[in-house]
């Protein structure tokens, strides 16, 4: 755990604290203090401790420079949700800590550990629960004030090896038959892409076998039977989230424009009767996105369009200019000779650029 500066009711919270106990890398440090963060750091800049860079009056949160690291600090606070699913609203800036711990969302999380003296305070049997490896929420309602809380539940079980407990397991199947999808997709698509880009074969298995995927659908779903933990592994992408979800109806999320490309070239695929020869294989995926290439594979079964990933290694070495020596002049036909000779060097790669120059003869009749 990184040192900051100590102050008594200065305290470590959350995920730092449980991947502390957990003998885990953390790589956020989240820091919560008693009353006012913003004055707090106010007098550390004026006594030369710190230096204040950001604000945030609402949530009473402050991001100050200290030992030459940004560091945030959260004032405690206490917060409704006027509306559920959506963002709280804070009600009170400096309350008790307990209050502050009691508005998150599983008990593993609302630990908080003394910057001073070390102690841990555990108001909510946080500590009993990573002995058990539990993840329990704080109140009934906490599934109805945020929904995502349930993908949050599923991450943390996949990087834990945590399970459900009982009366959670209950309050979430109890939610899931009940969905108010008048929630937030930007902070449901936060965590989606959390959880899959771990690229783990069990969240995709629990995301469907404990329905938590009602959270983008009512319609029941039957999802592809494929190890896309494997696949990603041996195809690395970007958006590993979408190679597991970008089947699915995503149009409520708000995607960015290479998402959607993803999910547009996915869809054009798939109503393409692509042929199994090489050069079918590689006109037809040249222009399209990797997640979309692997997503057709794990809904159609086809492994052979995985050559594309070789084929697309492959290129010609003659060009205009070779055409031009050889008496040619530019012209449309120039594209259909490059393509002639792609067609041949992809079922021989080991052409030469002269074989090639001679293919382009042939092509034009010389």
């Amino acid at each position: 755990m990184k040192k900051c500066i100590s102050d008594e009711n200065l305290y470590y919270i959350g995920g730092i604290v449980r991947d502390e106990l957990l003998n885990k890398e953390c790589f956020d440090v989240d820091l919560t203090y008693i009353g006012n963060a913003i004055e707090f750091c106010k007098n550390l800049e004026k006594n030369g401790l710190g230096k204040i860079i950001q604000i945030n009056e609402p949530f009473g949160t402050v991001r100050v420079m200290i030992n030459g690291e940004e560091t945030d600090i959260a004032s405690t606070r206490n917060e409704i949700y006027e509306q559920k699913g959506h963002l709280p609203v804070v009600t009170e800036i400096g309350c008790s800590l307990k209050k502050d711990v009691l508005r998150r969302d599983f008990t593993i999380n609302a630990l908080a550990k003394s910057t001073k003296t070390g102690e841990i305070l555990d108001y909510t049997g946080g500590l009993e629960d990573i002995k058990n490896k539990k993840l329990r929420i704080l109140h009934k309602n906490s599934f109805i004030d945020d929904p995502t809380r349930i993908v949050r539940g599923l991450k943390f079980s996949v990087r834990f090896g945590f399970s459900l407990e009982e009366q959670t397991k209950i309050l979430q199947d109890e939610y899931l038959n009940h969905v108010n999808y008048d929630m937030s997709q930007k902070r449901l698509k936060k965590e989606l892409m959390e959880t899959f880009n771990l690229n783990s074969q069990k969240a995709f298995e629990l995301f469907f076998s404990q329905k938590i995927y009602k959270l983008l659908t009512p319609q029941d779903i039957v999802p592809p039977v494929y190890n896309i933990e494997k696949l990603v592994c041996n195809y690395p992408v970007k958006h590993v989230w979408l190679v597991y979800l970008g089947w699915m109806d995503l149009s409520n999320l708000p995607l960015t424009k290479e998402e959607k490309k993803i999910i547009d070239d996915y869809k054009e695929l798939i109503k393409t009767n692509i042929l199994s020869d090489d050069f079918s294989i590689y006109k037809t995926c040249k222009d399209k996105s990797k997640e979309s290439i692997l997503l057709y594979t794990i809904m159609t079964g086809r492994e052979d369009i995985l050559k594309f990933f070789d084929l697309e290694k492959i290129n010609i070495d003659i060009n205009g200019e070779d055409l031009q020596k050889l008496g040619i002049k530019p012209s449309a036909k120039y594209s259909e000779c490059f393509e002639y000779v792609l067609k041949q060097k992809l079922e021989n790669p080991k052409l030469t650029k002269q074989e090639e120059l001679n293919i382009a003869k042939n092509f034009f009749g010389i």
